[in-house]
């Protein structure tokens, strides 16, 4: 059995029979030089980091463009690191799959060191301050998802440990910006030496959130006098510290038992998928998509990895915005959120079994292509048609991506004004479009307000994804049932401009989306009628 191990790794032979390929550089010395000069720390090691930035680093250790690893960090689940990075020496097994049953097998080992930041582990507590006050540190990333940015809840108040970390200061943060920031602190305190920090994750404007959050902190810090008042200014000059934009984009789904099940039979060993106490679903194989994009604003003050050889563009502030608006206000999550609530109303647990319904792939090639190109922004570096091509013939038909509905599905009330509204009032905008007569993208808003009953389309009550809104916008439809005929409660979900950017019953479409929401309404069934009606 092959040992997804240093140890194991050994037997080169037995890996490329299995046809799993293997790093082309010496682990042990690049590990060494890590420790002597580290240039690249990353918070937050799930699987899209596994998957797409730590495979693109390899690309460049493959190659001899880079001598030192990445050193990860966690703030949250130390299970999980414990579980993947001890028991298999920071290893990763990555599975690319494509549409045809593909598979690619790599091993990926440009991970150096992994740490736990937390004061209950010294000896991790003294080398991630070591690391920082090394003038050879280049770049800190992150990939701790939207909500780790965050300093406040829903009812706008700081979270209790963000006001705990108000009061302690540097000295003992537990939230990931307070992690962060006192970092920074100690950087700054050993000479003021220049550092980027780059959000890698996918959310709008990423960079100015972690900005502002780390900003934040130190302001709270300096404010109670914890720290010198020229910390918030030094986080704030440009020519020492910068927080560039970035465009992510990759499927990396919860790991398969597919997958597990076919790794397995190769001969590979320990392969187990586990589920740690903060429920985070693990294994020692990633399992994603072959397409990936990243695009990062190119603003460093301390140099950084040629990572453009491993094909992330490098490119300006307002290129990186207009790819991110291409992506997820016509090119993919619209069509995405599109498929997620019919997907659920419909009894579909699968995107790629959704995109075999020539109904639903009729749906959101209507979205993408007819409502979506003729006002879609061109960043100029990606082509928006061979993008969306990509997205509805490769990327969501790809069955061996276990990516669901349900998970697509999760704060919907959050992305309706992104997804569906920046269109909506591209249209407003252009003397020769006509918002009222948008097809589509109307119909999966009515599908939305009909996924909100948790009835599906046989009559049948589901589970509802989580959603920050959901107590309040079901409260609008309490007591509805299938058949009836005035709901009067969807019309103040289509009035708040709030939810959609829009007022949309000025510009002709509340009317519309409420009767496509009552023609769903009408009994078992008619979610897939009202969608044959409109979309064929």
């Amino acid at each position: 059995m092959l040992q997804l191990n240093r140890t194991g790794l050994a037997d080169r032979a037995a890996w490329e029979a299995a046809g799993i390929e293997l790093p082309q550089f010496d682990l042990e010395a690049v590990a060494n030089r890590t420790r002597a000069k580290p240039q690249w720390v990353h918070f937050g090691a799930g699987n899209i980091f596994r998957a797409f930035v730590a495979n693109a680093h390899q690309t460049l250790l493959n190659t001899g463009r880079a001598d030192t690893g990445i050193i990860t960090v966690k703030t949250y689940d130390f299970e999980k690191a414990d579980k993947l990075n001890k028991l298999y020496d920071n290893l990763t097994l990555l599975v690319l799959m494509n549409a045809k049953g593909e598979f690619r097998k790599s091993v990926v080992g440009s991970v150096a060191e992994a740490l736990v930041a937390n004061k209950a582990r010294p000896e991790d507590d003294r080398r991630l301050i070591e690391i920082f006050e090394n003038p050879s540190l280049q770049m800190v990333s992150f990939t701790i998802t939207e909500k780790g940015y965050a300093l406040t809840g829903p009812d706008g108040d700081y979270l209790d440990r963000v006001k705990e970390d108000f009061k302690n200061g540097p000295e003992q943060p537990v939230h990931a910006m307070g992690i962060a920031a006192s970092l920074a602190y100690r950087r700054y305190l050993k000479g003021q030496y220049p550092l980027t920090f780059v959000s890698m994750d996918n959310c709008s404007h990423n960079g100015d959130k972690l900005k502002n959050s780390v900003v934040a902190m130190a302001q709270a810090w300096a404010a109670r006098g914890l720290v010198e008042a020229g910390f918030v200014d030094y986080l704030q000059d440009e020519a020492k510290i910068t927080f560039p934009l970035s465009m992510i984009d990759k499927i990396t789904p919860r790991p398969s038992e597919q997958v597990q099940a076919i790794l397995s039979e190769s001969g590979l060993a320990d392969m187990e998928l586990t589920v740690t106490s903060k429920h985070t679903y693990t294994a020692p194989f990633v399992n994603a998509e072959v397409s990936e994009y990243l695009v990062i604003e190119d603003k460093f003050t301390n140099g950084r990895p040629p990572l453009e050889e491993a094909g992330v563009i490098f490119t300006d502030r307002d290129t990186v915005n207009k790819v991110e608006t291409m992506k997820v206000t016509t090119c993919l999550n619209p069509l995405h959120t599109a498929l997620a609530v019919t997907g659920c109303l419909l009894g579909y647990t699968l995107i790629a079994d959704e995109m075999k319904d020539p109904v639903l792939r009729r749906f959101v090639e209507i979205i993408g292509y007819e409502e979506g190109l003729p006002v879609v922004v061109d960043p100029g570096i990606i082509n928006p048609r061979t993008f969306l091509d990509e997205v509805l013939q490769e990327r969501f038909a790809n069955p061996y991506i276990p990516d669901t509905p349900q998970r697509i599905a999760t704060d919907t009330s959050q992305k309706v004004g992104i997804r569906f509204g920046e269109t909506i009032k591209a249209y407003v905008r252009r003397a020769d479009l006509d918002p009222a007569g948008l097809t589509a993208i109307p119909l999966a808003i009515a599908a939305w307000c009909r996924y909100l009953l948790g009835v599906d389309d046989e009559g049948q009550p589901f589970a509802l994804s989580p959603d920050p809104l959901l107590e309040s916008l079901q409260g609008h439809l309490h007591g509805v049932r299938l058949g009836d005929s005035h709901v009067p409660g969807v019309r103040h979900i289509l009035e708040d401009a709030r939810l959609f950017g829009v007022q949309l019953y000025e510009i002709g479409l509340g009317e519309k989306i409420e009767a496509m929401f009552h023609e769903m309404l009408a009994g078992p069934g008619a979610v897939r009628r009202t969608l044959e009606k409109y979309v064929n």
